[in-house]
């Protein structure tokens, strides 16, 4: 599951140059380390102090994903390329050098140093390898969705990217989720997989799985397939919009006749309306957006719903549960 290499700088900078390493998942912090203290750590190779260990995870396309150390790699790829001046070491002979005006000997030096990789298989389980990052990422916390953005970096999380900036999902959402988070990510995934995979195929209460599996199928699919996704998904903003308006996919949805009031979004109405929807044309809703509107505000206060979006929203139960009420409702109202 996870293996060990040692690698000298020179080897890892030629492999980021070469684009093998995936140097700017969106999950990653910007470069923020500040010239002093990227310096401290081109000063401690050339003291031949030992580095922290980096964590990479393979990643589906054969590339390597950087986990932990991206600031550390960021530093060395600037250093050898010229584009960091060393600062802040006081009368140290290193200060204000670039990597070019130093004796060839601290160069080598530098090149030389051994770096330790813990590499993740990409063949793990996806319950372990998010737990993996979760454990040796140094930096800020990351989210579940940040985490699968890594290690499913491709078409599909450039996908989900693109989704979450169109004009139909910020004003269905109002641009309430959180892009940093990328909580707004995570929701489109949910579609994704839902759509994609059926409910049906949701099994054993493990959301990771299913939305890292929609992921993987995404990567697979062509261009017109995705581009067929990217209609329905926009079509689904659009219906949901139609008939809530600002009040979609919040609970408040059933009241929301002269509410100022609104919920915040309910991921479980999230992935329930936006597939079901998505299966409707403009036409049908505008036609019947009276009689759809009111059909899932009365389902909002059905007590076996209700609860299916409140309470354990990811087990096997509820999610099957919501689908299969909404899609009675939906199917039965519309032939």
């Amino acid at each position: 599951m996870v293996r060990s290499e040692t690698r000298t700088v020179s080897e890892v900078i030629k492999r980021i140059n070469t684009g093998r390493y995936i140097m700017d998942p969106d999950f990653q912090r910007d470069f923020v380390w500040l010239p002093e203290k990227q310096s401290k750590l081109i000063e401690s190779c050339v003291m031949r102090i030992p580095l922290p260990v980096f964590y990479v995870a393979e990643a589906q396309d054969g590339r390597v994903a950087v986990v932990d150390g991206l600031q550390r790699l960021s530093t060395f790829r600037r250093f050898l390329a010229n584009e960091l001046r060393l600062a802040g070491l006081g009368k140290d002979s290193l200060d204000g050098k670039k990597f070019d005006e130093l004796p060839i000997h601290l160069q080598e030096r530098i090149e030389d140093t051994q770096l330790t990789l813990y590499i993740l298989d990409k063949e793990a389980p996806e319950v372990a390898r998010l737990d993996i990052f979760e454990r040796v990422n140094g930096g800020e916390p990351l989210t579940r969705q940040q985490m699968r953005n890594a290690i499913y970096n491709g078409e599909a999380t450039r996908w989900l990217a693109q989704m979450a900036k169109t004009v139909d999902f910020q004003k269905a959402t109002e641009g309430s989720l959180n892009p940093k988070t990328m909580r707004d990510r995570e929701a489109i995934n949910r579609f994704a997989a839902f759509r994609l995979l059926g409910y049906e195929q949701y099994e054993n209460g493990d959301m990771d799985e299913f939305l890292g599996r929609a992921l993987k199928e995404m990567n697979r699919m062509s261009v017109r397939q995705l581009d067929e996704l990217t209609s329905e998904f926009v079509r689904s903003m659009q219906i949901n919009y139609l008939l809530f308006g600002r009040h979609s996919f919040r609970k408040t949805l059933r009241d929301k006749s002269g509410a100022a009031y609104r919920s915040v979004i309910n991921i479980a109405l999230f992935d329930t309306m936006s597939v079901l929807l998505a299966r409707l044309t403009p036409e049908q809703a505008l036609a019947q957006k009276d009689e759809l509107a009111l059909a899932i505000m009365n389902l909002t206060y059905d007590n076996s719903f209700e609860y299916s979006i409140t309470n354990s929203t990811n087990s096997t139960a509820r999610v099957r549960t919501r689908f299969k009420m909404a899609e009675y409702v939906l199917m039965d109202l519309i032939q």
